[in-house]
């Protein structure tokens, strides 16, 4: 067997080409910027696409299966993200913006109680011990520098609202995009798999077909039993905000679920405003706060998340918080929430292709 048929060498060889391209992609990285434009357009509508496709397959699947024609049951689905829509507008958003008001109105309140605190420590700060009195003064130097020093970034945050209006058109056009991407995609989903095995020889189509499969599962796995356990986490967090009379526990339930989203540091994130607000209500709260939030994620770790996810993601922790980590450096929040279920993909990939490579 010559060297250019041997499998290490065309592995070699291969990864050579990829850092080849990487290189001259880095050289001449305006080639690159119609496809970034690209990618930043297509994004978000997309990616919401692509979880509400998640969302209604099961449905659109289960009345296909009881002889519904296709159309009708990709309607079916639309009608019932529109009832749950309405339902959210019609039962929860009046409970939250009512409780939003509230803190609108009892905001001067908070904010007197932290000036009075200020104050405090300002004028006992001569009988603190020689060191808490120079972090106060360095901290109080430090905020009067910033101040001073973000004085002249007014005019430019005014005119960077120009910039917000700007996007958020973007955002809106891109949101009214999501239907129609989100049709196509239950209408024409089962022929993915075939138009990509087309370019692969007959050989390696069943290889294929595989890897494209477990990719389905295991994406799906992931975004149907995230949104269900962060449902069910925020269900949680609200009853046991109100059991221990929390102000605002819709509002916090809420925003526990949406952070819930966020691997590893969503619950610590959730906790943050919950903790502020027990601050303020009474500090005996903050111990009532961190228990529930503390048997919530037991509760999510140890039974939710094992039986409706199961072990098809299998991911180590330890992994997981390299990943966030990396992630969150070098992409932001972003990196952070679509880190996991990249890697999960790619983790398919290489395992089929590992099987292959053993099989062959």
């Amino acid at each position: 067997m010559s060297l250019l048929e041997k499998r290490w060498f065309k592995v070699m060889l291969a990864i050579i080409l990829f850092l080849l391209i990487v290189f001259l992609l880095n050289v001449n990285q305006f080639l690159l910027v119609p496809v970034v434009v690209l990618i930043k357009t297509i994004f978000l509508p997309f990616v919401l696409a692509g979880i509400l496709f998640y969302l209604c397959r099961p449905l659109v699947t289960f009345l296909e299966k009881r002889k519904v024609p296709k159309w009708v049951a990709i309607l079916a689905a639309y009608v019932a993200i529109a009832l749950f829509i309405y339902g959210v507008v019609k039962l929860v958003a009046p409970a939250i913006n009512d409780q939003l008001e509230n803190f609108v109105k009892n905001l001067p309140t908070m904010v007197a109680t932290v000036t009075d605190w200020v104050n405090y420590v300002q004028e006992n700060r001569n009988t603190f011990p020689s060191f808490v009195q120079d972090a106060i003064n360095s901290a109080t130097e430090d905020l009067q520098t910033k101040i001073q020093d973000n004085v002249g970034n007014i005019a430019n945050g005014v005119l960077g609202i120009f910039g917000f209006i700007g996007g958020f058109i973007n955002t809106l056009f891109a949101l009214v995009l999501v239907p129609f991407i989100l049709f196509y995609m239950l209408k024409d989903s089962p022929r993915f798999a075939k138009s990509v095995t087309v370019f692969f020889p007959k050989t390696k189509k069943d290889h294929v077909h595989k890897i494209l499969k477990d990719m389905d599962k295991t994406i799906a796995t992931y975004i149907q039993g995230q949104m269900l356990v962060s449902l069910i986490v925020g269900v949680l967090l609200y009853i046991g905000y109100l059991i221990i009379d929390l102000d605002y526990s819709l509002v916090l339930a809420v925003f526990g679920m949406f952070t819930n989203v966020i691997p590893f540091l969503g619950p610590y994130i959730a906790v943050i405003p919950a903790i502020l607000v027990a601050v303020f209500q009474e500090p005996m709260m903050v111990l009532y706060v961190a228990i529930i939030m503390v048997i919530a994620q037991q509760i999510e770790g140890n039974i939710i998340s094992p039986n409706i996810m199961g072990k098809t993601l299998n991911i180590h922790p330890l992994t997981i918080i390299v990943l966030i980590l990396t992630a969150g450096n070098l992409v932001g929040l972003i990196g952070v929430i679509f880190v996991i279920p990249a890697y999960s993909i790619v983790k398919v990939i290489v395992v089929n292709i590992a099987k292959i490579y053993k099989t062959t």
